[in-house]
């Protein structure tokens, strides 16, 4: 039985009877894996097509003349850049330039704007931007989180079998771009965007559809055959980013991180107009020097690194591991840590301490994996 405590995205019912293992992800009851298990849905979704429930995901709208001003004053990438139909990455940061959340920003029309932002962090997220909002920024704020599920098809099959359930032309919509649609008959916001390395869509609709839309996707993908759409979990998901070296709110991204440390200087936009906040002490950082930086690195000898476990360089304890895990796709054990920056160079020979072993590893370009276009 579920925990009545934990929240529970529409599609709950649905992940129970498809023998979803469940688990409380920050305070959600979602599925970790399925039964076919974590390999064989990350592969599916690397060679065929998988089928993600991210409806616990928040989303916030922002209204009004001054919306993209206001977003633009409290994010790092430039919100004055973007075009109706486009979405970028971007981060929300504090007065010391640590990462609030790190969030995606849709830009509907100059005076509507959707920010996703992460499911554990919705409700820190909502409080941080409404105590820096005020009438004076000439837009309102609606915590619209409630009011969407959002399915998540990855893969090279992806276009494909969502292209058969929707009259919109998907092949003209480019990475991070969006459009306004109807799939399977349910009002959609129909996003190229995801977090597996792999192409694909994020379809936003009504909660009430999302049963539909999930069995419809299912269905059309030929669940069942040997190289069908697969239902992935949570762990499969977390893999698939990692092989894409992609930061996890909460290991690559936090409070004390700031974007340059996370490798996130490329949405970092120092020179634009707005001076956002924890802008100066980003520039400060980016002028002096980093301390440390995040780094990708695969083991050289048996053995998993794990999330907060000891990286040593020359014999001295001096970084930590931030996600670690078996690579299915790449039949490799990889990992991203933080280490001093004078270290943070491929080919750099490194220790891991796995529960009191000392076993080598050493610091690798990434992404580990990049998708064949």
């Amino acid at each position: 039985m579920p925990d009545e405590n934990l929240k529970k995205t529409p599609l709950n019912a649905v992940h129970r009877a498809l023998g979803g293992k469940m688990v409380d992800f920050g305070g959600w009851d979602m599925p970790v894996q399925y039964t076919a298990g974590v390999i064989e849905e990350h592969m599916r979704c690397r060679t065929a097509c998988g089928l993600f429930d991210v409806s616990h995901m928040g989303e916030i709208w922002v209204e009004g003349p001054g919306a993209i001003d206001f977003v633009n004053r409290l994010t790092t990438n430039d919100v004055r850049s973007l075009f109706d139909g486009q979405a970028h990455y971007s981060a929300l940061t504090n007065d010391n330039g640590g990462v609030v959340d790190d969030l995606l920003v849709y830009r509907f029309a100059e005076e509507r704007l959707l920010l996703v932002v992460n499911a554990a962090t919705t409700d820190k997220d909502w409080e941080w931007i409404s105590s820096h909002h005020s009438d004076a920024d000439d837009c309102a704020l609606t915590n619209a989180s409630g009011d969407f599920c959002q399915i998540a098809v990855q893969g090279p099959n992806a276009v494909g079998i969502l292209q058969k359930l929707t009259e919109t032309e998907l092949a003209p919509i480019k990475y991070y771009h969006f459009t306004e649609g109807w799939v399977d008959e349910v009002e959609s916001i129909i996003s190229r965007t995801g977090y597996t390395g792999e192409d694909g869509f994020e379809i936003y609709a009504a909660p009430e559809y999302a049963e539909q839309l999930w069995n419809k996707l299912l269905e059309t993908g030929n669940y069942g055959a040997p190289n069908g759409i697969l239902p992935c979990g949570l762990a499969a998901r977390n893999t698939l980013r990692l092989e894409s070296a992609m930061s996890l709110y909460g290991h690559e991204l936090g409070d004390d991180i700031t974007t340059f440390e996370a490798n996130l200087g490329w949405i970092t936009k120092l020179g634009k107009a707005a001076r956002f906040t924890g802008r100066d002490k980003l520039a400060a950082q980016k002028e002096a020097g980093l301390q440390r930086k995040l780094v990708g690195f695969e083991m050289t000898e048996p053995g998993i690194a794990r999330d907060g476990f000891d990286v040593y360089i020359n014999g001295e304890k001096c970084g930590v591991v931030t996600s670690g895990s078996p690579a299915p796709f790449l039949k490799k054990n990889i990992g991203l840590a933080f280490v001093p920056s004078r270290f943070a160079n491929t080919g750099q020979e490194i220790k891991i301490d796995v529960r009191g072993k000392h076993l080598n590893a050493q610091i690798v370009p990434t992404p580990f994996y990049k998708r064949q276009k």
